[in-house]
Formats: structure tokens, sequence, C-alpha cells
């Protein structure tokens, strides 16, 4: 039985201190905040509750199999999952709506064609056709197994099987880029354009730059469906950490730990803020990459010159809404106000530190009896990518982030006309607030890995350059989300347990 020190209570971190722990393993997990969950936060007042992260759980088959691994229980239950029909509102830039489906990819065609006029969803469906090849090609290497020693092979090739782009006289192109796709695949529409690239504007990435193989975010979507919690996604955060508790994982709130101790180059424990160290044989270090780097001074356990580059990354912008009145039967749960005018927004967002005026916003309208204080109100959440937030939190950043918390209750109107005159009060989450909680850069939430584009957004490792040391989360292999970070858990546990030969779960 190995002693080990888990650092985070977030939701990789869980996922592997749960899997470790059922091995035979001590697991003790340290955390400096008072609560676990990492970015599954939630709010409560006046009898609203509203999640501070994400508002949707996609393959909820990477937790199926943690509780199915982990305990006699099965995922459903311990919280109640509902896919969400439609899974999406659509409002576009010309006003024109489009409500697709959950997990049918022969049902989105159909919306696409009857809201979009007959031909785009033909070729939508083409194109998820080729991004089905890019998930069948990249699913085990990027998402199910250790990153690969020789990672470069992703770096350097592309996955996404391109159409050849015919033009007069001159030579022809292919996509490498999702804007590309769009360029070359969609036919000029720039409603399927919008639709395509704001998978990639809610990862937090540029669709001019990110690579084609990103194509496999409206296919995971599309395919595999997305499903709502009862109680919010602090629901399933909980979920997991009783499933910590019930195999008999240790938690010390409040505690944050200042110094990973290294003897003979290998992890032999942490230091904790009040002086005191704790041995182990292993250490798992769910935090931030600044955080991770801090913990061992003068040494970088992610820096290498043959480790993966990290693009960096926006932050979010929430506004949690209570609101008077009931919610609408037949509301979606979740609305995508599209941008005014998303070129502005992409040279907002990426060409410097602001935020277009009436931007890309998720409007969140949950029909959950656990957030609010009765049927005559209603939470509503909204969310739009911003940059992450570099300057100090100071009187004019908070009057900054009011304004644009103004700009999104605006433009959000679009999916909720009477949201102004509905309105009781409103609170915003800035990427400060992420900032203090995870101690990610200004705030800066990860993406999912991907392939291609020079390996800029391909994820280090979760082993470390130090022995014994493992990176856990969404900073880690295989990236952001949370069935990302669920896998870079579980990725980490069987590392620990089987050695460096794991290659994966089969």
């Amino acid at each position: 039985m190995a002693r080990i020190v888990v650092i985070g209570a977030g939701m990789g971190a869980m996922t592997a201190a749960a899997r470790l722990a059922v091995a035979g393993h001590r697991v003790v997990v340290y955390e400096r905040g008072q609560t676990y969950g990492g970015a599954l936060g939630r709010v409560e007042r006046d009898g609203f509750a509203f999640d501070t992260g994400p508002a949707l759980l996609p393959l909820p088959a990477v937790y199926r199999d943690l509780f199915v691994k982990t305990g006699k229980e099965p995922l459903e239950k311990c919280v109640e999952l509902s896919q969400v029909e439609p899974a999406v509102r659509h409002v576009f830039a010309d006003g024109t709506t489009a409500d697709l489906p959950n997990a049918s990819r022969a049902g989105v065609g159909e919306a696409l064609d009857t809201a979009l006029g007959d031909g785009a969803g033909e070729r939508w469906a083409a194109f998820m056709n080729r991004a089905r090849d890019t998930w069948d090609r990249t699913r085990r290497p990027l998402l199910e197994e250790p990153l690969w020693a020789d990672w470069k092979v992703f770096a350097e090739r592309e996955p996404y099987p391109s159409v050849a782009h015919k033009r007069l006289l001159r030579r022809e192109r292919r996509a490498v880029t999702l804007g590309e796709i769009a360029d070359f695949e969609l036919g000029g529409d720039a409603r399927l354009r919008a639709l395509l690239e704001h998978f990639a504007l809610g990862a937090g990435l540029d669709p001019r730059t990110a690579p084609a193989s990103a194509a496999i975010l409206p296919y995971l979507e599309q395919t595999f469906g997305v499903w709502s919690v009862a109680g919010g996604m602090r629901a399933l955060a909980r979920a997991v950490y009783e499933r910590c508790l019930a195999r008999r994982v240790e938690f010390v709130f409040g505690t944050a730990v200042t110094r990973i101790v290294e003897k003979d180059g290998r992890a032999a424990g942490v230091e904790l803020a009040d002086g005191s160290v704790v041995d182990a044989d292993f250490v798992v270090a769910g935090v931030a990459p600044a955080v991770l780097a801090g913990l061992l001074p003068g040494v970088d356990p992610r820096a290498a010159d043959d480790a993966p580059a990290q693009s960096g990354m926006p932050s979010r912008l929430t506004v949690l809404l209570a609101l008077s009145g009931p919610r609408p039967e037949g509301t979606p749960h979740r609305t995508v106000v599209h941008a005014a005018d998303r070129a502005a927004e992409l040279a907002a967002l990426f060409g410097g530190d602001a935020m277009a005026d009436r931007p890309t916003v998720a409007v969140t309208r949950p029909d959950d009896p656990a957030g609010v204080p009765d049927e005559a109100h209603e939470a509503v959440t909204l969310t739009a990518t911003v940059p992450a937030h570099r300057a100090a939190c100071n009187r004019a950043s908070r009057e900054v982030f009011a304004a644009r918390a103004e700009q999104l209750i605006t433009h959000a109107e679009r999916a909720v006309p009477d949201l102004r005159e509905r309105l009781l009060w409103h609170e915003v989450r800035t990427p400060v607030d992420i900032a203090e909680a995870t101690g990610a850069d200004g705030g800066a939430v990860p993406a999912p890995t991907l392939a291609a584009a020079d390996g800029r957004h391909l994820h280090p490792a979760n082993s470390t350059r130090v022995q014994g040391l493992y990176a856990v989360g969404g900073w880690s292999h295989p990236g952001g989300g949370l069935p990302h970070a669920g896998m870079s858990g579980t990725l980490v546990a069987g590392l620990i347990v089987e050695g460096p030969e794991f290659r994966g779960s089969q």
C-alpha cells in the first residue's frame, strides 16, 4: 500500500483519488479551499441556486465507468441524469432560429434544412462524417491513453480528412483550421459558419487558428449528446466526493500545500502552510501550471524542450440572473445567441483585451426545482468567453466587468424577451473569481487537447520530469472539460498502479 498525497479536490483529482483508493492505496487530499469540485461551484442566494461552471455534461460514460470501477452503486443511483431536448436552440445574427435535437445527427440535419434551407443539413452531415473519421483517429491516443512519448506525431499530422478546394488556375487548398472548414466545406452560409465556430469559441479557441481537428467538438455533442444533472453540476461533484469518502479517501480542507518535497530527484511528500511535512510515495497535483511550478522552487516539472506547447487560453464571464415569473413551458435548457458581428467578436477577443458589443452568449435556463425558491421564479445563467484578466482586481476592473455583464444581459434579451422586466437581481462572476478559485493565470480556462497545429493545443503529459509526481486535471493531458478531467484522473491512477507501461483502459 502506497501513501499518496493529492493536491486539490477538483474533478480530475477526485477521480484519481477514488481509483487509487480502490486499488488499495492510502490517499489524502489537501484542498486550500473549503470545499470540493474545483470549477463545479454553486452560488445560492434568496432561494436561487446557480452553477458557476459547466452547465451540461457531455460523455457521461467517463463518470459511469468511474462509478462502476469504484463501487456497487452506478452513477444513475447517485445522481439523476437527463438528456435535454432540444440539446440547444441557436439564435443567429439575422434572427433565424434552429432547435437541434440531442444525440441525433440525422435529426440535426433535418432541423438545419428546416431552419436554414434545403442543402444546409446535407452539407453539415458531410462535414460530420469527416469529423467522425477525425474522432476515430484521435479518440484513444488523445483521450483514453497517456500521452505518447513521440507526441510530435500528433503535432505534425492533421487527422481531419479535409476536402480539396479547387481554385481556377491555382493550386487546390485543403482546410487546416476550423475557419477554413467553414470557408471551403459549408457552402458560404454565415449561419453554418456561426454554428461551427461557436464550438471553438465555447472552448476558448480562436476558430481562425484552431486546427481542423477541432471538428471533434461538434461531433461529440451531436453524436453522444449532452446531459443535465438534477440539482446542478454541483450534484455530480458531490457524488464523486461521496464515492471518495466511501472508498476511505481522506480530505483535509482549508489547508494549502506550499511545497512539494523532493528527495534524490523524486517527490517524497508535501509541506503544508503550517510548516509540517507529510511524507508520500507519490504526489498527484491537480493544480494550474503556475501553481505547480511554484511548489518546486527553481524547478518547473512541466518545462522541457520536448514537452508539448500550451497556448494561452481566454476566460469566462458568467452572469447569474434571478427572475420573477415561472419558466415558460417548452423553454430550451440552453440557447446560444450568436454575435451580431462575428469578425468583430473574434478580433476583440483574440486580438486584444476587450469584449465586442453583443458577443456570443450561452443562455442556460434549467428546469430544476432545486434552483429556484418556488415555481413563480426562474434562475438563468449567461456565459461568454472573454480575455483572461491580467491586471490587478481593483475598482476600475470591477466596473469594466459590470459594464460587460450589462452587455450580456442586453444581448440575452433575444432569447429571453422579457428579461429586463422580470429581473430581480444579478451577480457577476469574473475571470478574477476564476483565478482566485483555481490559481490559473488570469482565470484562464483550459480547452480539450487537439491534434496538429504544431502541438499548440496539446497538454503536457500526466507524468512529470520529477519521478513520483503526476499532474491531473484540465491543464494536463487530455485537457479541459468535464469528461477530459475525469479521464486525466483515470490515466494518473493507471500510471501509478500499473507503472509506465500503462496504456489506457481497455
